[in-house]
């Protein structure tokens, strides 16, 4: 059962645990971690424990007040605070001080999970707990999922839990249930190498299984596992995973709706809509008869978002909209008996998508400010980011195209600190459409190529492919030779979409290429034998190169530095004393105040 409880016992329970009262913690080392650096790392856990536990779970302004509190007693600074350069124990002192204010105490007031387990054995605790923090993680309520394990795992990411005395069978579990939420948590906090310390103990669960020949848990456990690779964008081995579960779940259940979920994931990326739809329809009965309403409403919102898409290039384009809005609203009705918020705003940004189709802005709008405002409220990023790339699509079909281009370039930056390569391809392509469409090729081109190479290296070959075909739309000044090999990558990524507009597009492109090709040449530069000035021809292709690196990093000198391979202070000084042409074309030049100056005022 879920109750509302003050936080100041939670901090307590940790600091507790921190100060070596009681033994929650694991003996293990943290995932990954190699036997050599396991006593500085794990030296470095204990003393962190206690400020990543309550930073976690503290809202920014009382973190920002146990902040002042700290350094005024221990005369420390802001970095030391945050990266733990004193001793982290001293700050059960400002936790303290913090907590005996009253409107603190009721500001920190959360959920948590309370557990009556005086009777149980410790293996029945064990599979309690499990068992609840996967109920708490199905409705996003990550961090009460994250203390529904405690202790028998600390919560942080990378570390093992302790399975002592449990039997194989529970620690098994145990291992799985740390992994799935390691994995979640990881991606919500921007943490990069969460699904690989993920994957590593889901690994090592399945192995287990395995030697304890549970089928039916290792098709559970691999389908966790496609997850881990749906989030790195490793599409290919994501559905591989998913299928090989699907194969041993042949009897329908939360099991099997949760692998057909992942696949249908995995094909939603790939852009075979028609496959997704297929998935979910032919397994409607399955979602039918499961008991989970997150698994439910997912399954009715991936149909609402496959119906929009198709809708788009359809001739019955008003009535696949309809259907689509019929599937949203069974999948709100679905989360909200789940109790998931987060869910309810993936459908809040949905439907903006369908508004934006029918034109009508202003609503879209607002759907999108509720749904970013409930990812702000569990402290999401990944997911507020999304809906930032959402705004940007919004932005582009109002042609407020500067607006674009900022929602788009916040959005990358959340996707590229949290390695959502798939989701950074694709606000990576946003952002170029805004860029071209504000009149700057250079920069725009830079950032298209960015998304080519990012999703190519992600295996996501069709999210590559629209970043090649919308640079070929959208910059009229693109080089020949990048046009003509931006088109032949597209047509042969794009071939096997199932997107009915990518035919009509890459044929548009086609023709725009031939016009091109078909411009004419001055004879004489191409025939007649042409004299050059070797100084002046190098510093004009030195300046040429300069101007369009600066183009591409939008003026950004530090940026357009490593891609020359050069050093920041070579870059400027070129810059100010041998082109100064292009001083307007960098970002203004900040100059620091020298040493003591300040204390001279």
């Amino acid at each position: 059962m879920i109750v509302s409880i003050t936080l100041t016992s939670k901090v307590l329970d940790v600091l507790d645990v921190v100060g070596g009262g009681g033994g929650g913690g694991s003996d293990l080392p943290p995932v990954g971690i190699s036997p050599a650096i396991i006593g500085a790392d794990s030296a470095h856990v204990s003393a962190s424990t206690i400020a990543n536990c309550f930073m976690d779970v503290a809202p920014f302004e009382v973190l920002r007040n146990c902040q002042h509190i700290y350094i005024k007693n221990h005369g420390t600074r802001r970095q030391d605070f945050l990266q733990g350069g004193l001793e982290r124990i001293t700050i059960r002192f400002a936790f303290a001080q913090l907590l005996r204010k009253s409107k603190v105490s009721i500001l920190m007031r959360t959920t948590s999970p309370k557990l009556d387990l005086s009777h149980l054995t410790p293996n029945e605790q064990a599979e309690l707990r499990c068992r609840t923090a996967l109920e708490l993680k199905d409705r996003n309520e990550y961090d009460a999922a994250r203390e529904a394990m405690f202790p028998i795992w600390n919560g942080i990411i990378g570390s093992r839990p302790n399975t002592k005395g449990l039997s194989d069978t529970v620690a098994t579990q145990v291992l799985l249930t740390t992994g799935i939420l390691t994995g979640w948590l990881g991606s919500r906090s921007e943490i990069k190498d969460a699904d690989d310390y993920a994957r590593d103990l889901i690994t090592e669960s399945i192995t287990l299984f395995e030697a304890l020949k549970d089928s039916r848990k290792v098709a559970e456990a691999r389908t966790e596992l496609a997850w881990c690779y749906w989030r790195a964008g490793a599409n290919d081995e994501a559905r591989i995973l998913s299928n090989e579960a699907l194969k041993r779940l042949t009897i329908g259940g939360n099991a099997r709706a949760n692998a057909l979920i992942v696949l249908s994931f995995v094909e939603w990326s790939e852009s075979r809509h028609k496959e997704v739809l297929r998935i979910l329809t032919e397994n409607a009965p399955v979602f039918e008869r499961i008991t989970n309403h997150t698994f439910k409403g997912t399954f009715h919102n991936q149909l609402g978002i496959t119906f929009r898409v198709i809708g788009s290039t359809s001739k019955k384009r008003s009535d696949y909209f309809q259907r689509s809005i019929n599937e949203y609203r069974a999948a709100d009705a679905e989360f909200k008996l789940a109790k998931n918020l987060v869910f309810r705003a993936h459908v809040k940004n949905n439907i903006a998508y369908v508004l934006r189709e029918l034109h009508r802005f202003k609503e879209a709008h607002d759907y999108l400010e509720q749904a970013r405002r409930l990812f702000i409220r569990v402290r999401d990023k990944v997911r507020t980011a999304q809906v930032d790339d959402s705004r940007a699509q919004l932005f582009i079909a109002e042609g407020k195209y500067a607006e674009a281009k900022m929602a788009a370039h916040t959005a990358a930056r959340t996707f590229e600190k949290a390695g959502r390569q798939c989701l950074l391809a694709e606000t990576l392509t946003n952002q170029g459409i805004a860029l071209a469409r504000l009149h700057e090729p250079e920069h725009a081109q830079f950032i298209f190529q960015r998304a080519i190479e990012i999703a190519h290296q992600a295996g996501s070959l069709n999210r590559a492919g629209l970043a090649a075909l919308t640079m070929i739309e959208e910059i009229d000044s693109l080089q020949r030779e990048v046009q003509s090999i931006a088109y032949e990558q597209a047509r042969e990524w794009l071939a096997s979409s199932e997107s009915p507009d990518i035919k009509p597009r890459l044929k548009a492109a086609r023709k725009k290429i031939a016009a091109r090709h078909s411009e004419p040449v001055d004879a004489r530069e191409v025939l007649f034998n042409q004299s050059y000035d070797l100084r002046a021809e190098v510093l004009k292709f030195e300046h040429d190169l300069i101007a369009r690196t600066l183009a591409r990093v939008n003026g950004k000198v530090s940026h357009a530095a490593k891609l020359l391979n050069i050093g920041y202070q070579t870059l400027a000084h070129m810059i100010e004393h041998k082109y100064p042409d292009l001083l307007k074309q960098r970002t203004p030049v900040r100059r620091r105040p020298r040493k003591g100056s300040r204390l001279q005022r």
